[in-house]
């Protein structure tokens, strides 16, 4: 039986429902506050790309991302959950996200935090990714320049293709060598490493 002080459930998640609207809408009105005070095209974009989030959502709920504060509209933070049917399944990951001062004319860069194991994870937690590469060609030939950075993409794009990327590790261009190696040569080990990882993270 709840004690006289607690909520029923419902109302909990009204309670929190209402506290999380609250709040998006502080951190939006100061960044348009600040936009319009500074004139930066980045701000605006960021709180455009704020606003689409929050009203749409991920698709699936598969992720959430906004400023980790009022005082620092360039740095986010985004939970991110390992897609299903993967050793990723059930983990729910946190990576920081920091913005230039030019964006979205150059990428963000992205860090899971703590880091992950995973071949296009360097081992500080720092993302590989082609749609986070610097815009234009490159000069190792690898990637078509179509792939790389482009003002048009987004927060939403790349977090669903990072989603995308630890279901599906790119080992032609390995960020974390040894991962890479145990990915090709030993996958069963690779996978149980990885979901060891995800029972540490929960504490089970």
């Amino acid at each position: 039986m709840p004690s006289r002080w607690e909520l029923p459930e419902a109302m909990q998640h009204t309670l929190f429902d209402l506290i999380q609207r609250l709040y998006n809408r502080t951190i939006l009105t100061t960044m348009s506050t600040r936009a319009s005070g500074s004139n930066s095209t980045a701000l605006r974009r960021l709180m455009t790309e704020y606003k689409q989030l929050t009203s749409g959502g991920s698709p699936d709920g598969m992720f959430t991302a906004g400023p980790i504060s009022e005082a620092d509209f360039f740095t986010w933070e985004a939970l991110v959950c390992g897609p299903k049917d993967t050793p990723f399944d059930g983990g729910v990951f946190v990576a920081k996200l920091t913005f230039p001062s030019d964006y979205p004319l150059s990428p963000f860069k992205m860090r899971f935090d703590p880091p992950l194991f995973h071949p296009n994870v360097y081992p500080d937690g720092t993302v590989c990714i082609s749609i986070l590469h610097t815009p234009g060609d490159d000069p190792t030939m690898y990637e078509q320049a179509s792939e790389r950075w482009s003002p048009v993409q987004s927060v939403e794009k790349v977090l669903l293709s990072v989603i995308s990327m630890l279901a599906e590790p790119n080992l032609e261009s390995g960020a974390n060598i040894d991962c890479c190696k145990l990915y090709r040569d030993n996958k069963p080990e690779y996978e149980r490493l990885v979901r060891e990882s995800i029972k540490q993270q929960l504490g089970i």
